[in-house]
């Protein structure tokens, strides 16, 4: 499976929910699969995906959020997985897209190639620590504790296009939408 086909299986899961979405490939590919106001596409700071869905969970504890992530960028923000299992937001689903590279800089391998994330989030306490494969992602989403969900796809970018919003225009919309 392609990091684009992942990606579009998620959104299939996707009703209302907040989406926060990884800098680079992984926005471009969402916006091209599925754009909509709540979706909120990173322009850089690799790592923070998952602060940025931590602090939405927290403050908007009425509206279920979606964090798309990167091994990557899990990797470069390691301190998250402890703050997210530490808060446990109820409404937070942090799906990580393990695809062993750093896509959006030309596919260098990370380290994630010799992990196993699941057992990563496992170890740090999370309870809903799964392959997607292992579960109904839909249910996971509307549970009532943090979940960490792992898809392991190929290395990888396809065509999608830039994402024709400036950082403002997404942001204001965003906010608009939430």
């Amino acid at each position: 499976m392609a990091r684009r086909e992942a990606i579009k299986d998620i959104m299939e899961c996707i009703d209302d929910e907040i989406v926060v979405c990884n800098i680079g490939f992984p926005s471009r590919e969402l916006y091209d699969i599925k754009d909509r106001d709540r979706n909120f596409y990173m322009i850089g700071s690799m790592g923070l995906a998952s602060s940025i869905g931590l602090g939405l969970a927290l403050s908007r504890p009425d509206e279920d959020v979606v964090v798309i992530d990167g091994d990557g960028s899990l990797l470069m923000n390691m301190g998250s997985l402890v703050t997210v299992f530490a808060n446990n937001p109820r409404n937070l689903t942090w799906i990580v897209i393990d695809n062993g590279a750093y896509g959006s800089t030309g596919n260098q391998d990370t380290y994630a190639q010799v992990l196993d994330l699941v057992d990563v989030a496992r170890g740090v306490g999370f309870k809903n620590s799964y392959d997607f494969r292992d579960i109904d992602l839909k249910e996971f989403i509307k549970s009532d504790d943090a979940s960490f969900i792992v898809y392991n796809t190929e290395a990888g970018n396809s065509k999608a296009p830039i994402i024709d919003l400036d950082p403002v225009a997404i942001k204001n919309r965003f906010m608009s939408s939430i």
